[in-house]
C-alpha cells in the first residue's frame, strides 16, 4: 500500500467527488480513478460507496481513513521536522471555536503576525469535537475549544477563562423569557449549548424550543431583537450591556465559568511556529490568578 495512493484515498474521502479531488491534487480524473481501483482492489473490498451524488466512504473505507490520517499525518510530521528552521516560518494551521475567534483571537493573531510575518497563519472555526477531531487528524496543528479534554492522544492548555450568562432582550419579563422564550444556539457540540441545555433541565423546562445558527453575530441579533434567550461569555456581550440591548441572568457556581483551552496532538512534531504561537498565549497561572480577584 503506497503512501502516494493513500493520499489520492484520503483526498477522495474528503471531497466525496473524483472530479474535486483530481482538482485539489492536480491529477487528470482518469489517474485518480485508476489509483482508486488499485487500492481496492490491493485491500480486496470496496472502499466507497458510488451514488448519483458522487461517492460514500463504506464501512471498510471509514476504517481505512483512520488509518490514512495517521500515516498521512506523521509522514507530513516528518517533512516538517526535516524542513524546521529556529525561525518561525511557514504555514501555521490553527482552529478555533467562534467565540473565542470573535473576540480573543485577532489581538492574539495581530500580535503575532507583527512579531513573525513570515508564517502564514490562517483560521478555521468549528465546534468543540470537530476542532479535536481536526487536531486528531493532523488537520489543524493547534485549536481553541470550549471544554476541558482529556484524549490520550492530545494535550490541552487553559488559557481563557470566561464567565457565563443567560442573556435576553428584556423585553418581557424575567420568568417568561427564561422558559417561554426559543433558545438559540450553535449546532450541536457546542459547549455554550450543552451548559444551558442542562441548565433549563434543572429549571423544570425538558424540551425547550431550539432554534440553531450559523454565526455568533445571528446568535446575538436574535437575542436582542426579542426572538428567543442564549448562553454566552461576558466579554461577548459587554458592549450590549453598555448599550442596554440585552439583559443577563446569572448561573449558578459550577455552570457560571467555561475555560477555553488550546490543545494539540501529544505526539506532533512542533515547529518553530506553533512553538512561537504557544508562547504568546496566557499562561495557565494568569488565569488562575485574574480568576481569584
Amino acid at each position: 500500500m503506497e503512501s502516494g495512493d493513500l493520499r489520492i484515498f484520503q483526498y477522495v474521502a474528503q471531497e466525496g467527488n473524483l472530479t474535486k479531488a483530481a482538482e485539489r491534487l492536480g491529477y487528470v480524473q482518469s489517474n485518480v480513478t485508476a489509483r482508486i481501483k488499485y487500492l481496492e482492489a490491493e485491500v480486496g473490498t470496496l472502499l466507497f460507496i458510488r451514488h448519483n451524488r458522487g461517492m460514500t466512504l463504506s464501512p471498510a473505507g471509514e476504517l481505512l481513513l483512520t488509518y490514512a490520517d495517521k500515516i498521512i499525518g506523521l509522514l507530513n510530521e516528518a517533512e516538517k521536522a526535516l524542513c524546521a528552521t529556529n525561525e518561525p516560518t511557514g504555514p501555521l494551521r490553527i482552529g478555533s471555536t467562534q467565540t473565542a475567534a470573535a473576540v480573543r483571537l485577532p489581538e492574539l493573531f495581530a500580535s503575532y503576525y507583527t512579531l513573525y510575518p513570515s508564517v502564514s497563519l490562517s483560521l478555521s472555526t468549528g465546534n468543540s469535537q470537530y476542532l479535536m477531531d481536526q487536531v486528531l487528524g493532523y488537520e489543524q496543528e493547534g485549536a481553541f475549544i470550549g471544554c476541558s479534554c482529556d484524549h490520550p492522544d492530545l494535550s490541552a492548555v487553559p488559557v481563557y477563562d470566561e464567565e457565563l450568562f443567560i442573556v435576553s432582550s428584556g423585553i418581557r419579563p424575567e420568568n417568561q423569557e427564561l422558559v417561554e422564550k426559543p433558545v438559540l444556539v450553535y449546532s450541536m457540540g457546542c459547549s455554550y449549548r450543552k451548559i444551558l441545555e442542562d441548565w433549563l433541565r434543572s429549571n423544570g423546562v425538558n424540551r425547550p424550543v431550539i432554534m440553531e445558527f450559523g454565526t455568533l453575530e445571528a446568535i446575538i441579533s436574535g437575542v436582542t431583537s426579542g426572538m428567543g434567550i442564549s448562553l454566552l461569555p461576558e466579554i461577548v456581550i459587554r458592549q450590549h450591556l453598555q448599550q442596554g440591548l440585552l439583559r443577563t441572568h446569572s448561573l449558578p457556581l459550577g455552570m457560571n465559568h467555561m475555560m477555553t483551552y488550546f490543545i494539540t496532538r501529544r505526539d506532533a512534531f512542533v515547529s518553530s511556529a506553533l512553538r512561537a504561537f504557544m508562547d504568546l498565549l496566557p499562561k495557565e497561572y494568569d488565569m488562575i490568578e485574574s480568576r481569584g480577584h
